[in-house]
């Protein structure tokens, strides 16, 4: 053991053995993390952020990963995972208060059940509370910016707990203003009403169906690229001849050209390179200059391709 993990397991901060972070992200890919911390009580946070300043490293919030490229090898991060306690869900009136590592088709469902409306759309998007909150995450013409009214975020630097509102966060396209420093706690949503449970449910499965039936599954973290404006990418990527280009292991879908997919075994690099081959494609062909939706953590050449619409 690491004398970082002596250090943190004084504090009385679980320590995970398994340091690898492939199985933490839905590409199933990515290097070796300094040490991964389960956070289970909002003392872990506070005891944590007491050391913050002397430990050196960065800290890394992963929630369900399902929008996250990791790079290869061994990565300069002190990983936080927040652990079941962080998983309570209080629905009141036509507010849902919902822990951070709560799952996003977990919530939807449950006050799909109470036949509240509004929150429909988290049936499809295979990401956290937490990490929807922080890159405001949606799918199907909705958002979390639609639906947040406020977030519980602690900052480790601080060691302060603060409540943002929806004005607070900086929200736009797939972002937020809040910093790798800071952690999502738990976040209030509010309902647009109230309908039939058998009704929103129906809708449900709606939704369901539709990404089966025009979305691949398997590895991969949704969308690659932003749309540009009056376009879509997987129009461009497709008229561009680009679908089923493959680098190594990672492969443009042949269900939808906006997904990049991941074979057992693949790296990151064969990822981030066919990114940036389909981008560079697409520009030479069209003049348009694809953005990556998907946040890449640790690489020290992102071969040009910033977050960014």
């Amino acid at each position: 053991m690491s004398q970082l993990e002596d250090a943190l397991r004084d504090l009385g901060i679980n320590t995970v053995d398994d340091k690898s972070l492939k199985g933490r992200t839905t590409y199933k890919v990515g290097g070796d993390a300094l040490c991964v911390l389960r956070i289970e009580s909002d003392q872990d946070l506070i005891a944590l952020s007491e050391v913050t300043p002397q430990l050196g490293h960065e800290m890394l919030v992963i929630g369900n990963g399902s929008n996250l490229l990791l790079a290869d090898g061994d990565l300069p991060f002190v990983v936080l995972v927040l652990g079941d306690n962080y998983k309570a869900v209080e629905i009141v009136d036509r507010c849902v208060e919902a822990g951070a590592s709560v799952s996003l088709p977990i919530l939807s469902r449950q006050v799909a059940a109470k036949g509240m409306t509004g929150l429909e759309w988290a049936v499809g998007v295979p990401g956290s509370v937490g990490g929807a909150v922080r890159m405001n995450a949606g799918g199907h013409g909705s958002q979390m910016a639609d639906s947040l009214i406020e977030a519980k975020i602690f900052d480790l630097n601080s060691g302060k707990f603060m409540v943002r509102t929806i004005d607070d966060l900086g929200f736009d396209y797939r972002r937020s203003n809040i910093l790798q420093s800071e952690v999502v706690v738990s976040a209030k949503l509010s309902s647009t009403g109230f309908d039939d449970p058998t009704i929103v449910k129906e809708r449900l499965s709606e939704i369901v169906s539709w990404r089966r039936e025009n979305q691949p599954g398997g590895q991969n973290a949704g969308s690659v690229f932003v749309n540009p404006p009056g376009d879509t990418a997987g129009r461009l990527i497709e008229a561009a001849g680009a679908k089923q280009m493959r680098i190594g292991g990672a492969e443009v879908s042949a269900k939808h050209a906006n997904f990049i997919q991941a074979d057992q075994g693949a790296k990151a690099s064969d990822v981030i390179s066919l990114m940036a081959s389909v981008r560079d494609l697409v520009y030479s062909k069209y003049g348009v200059r694809l953005f990556t939706e998907i946040k890449l953590v640790g690489f020290s050449d992102t071969y040009g391709l910033p977050s960014g619409s």
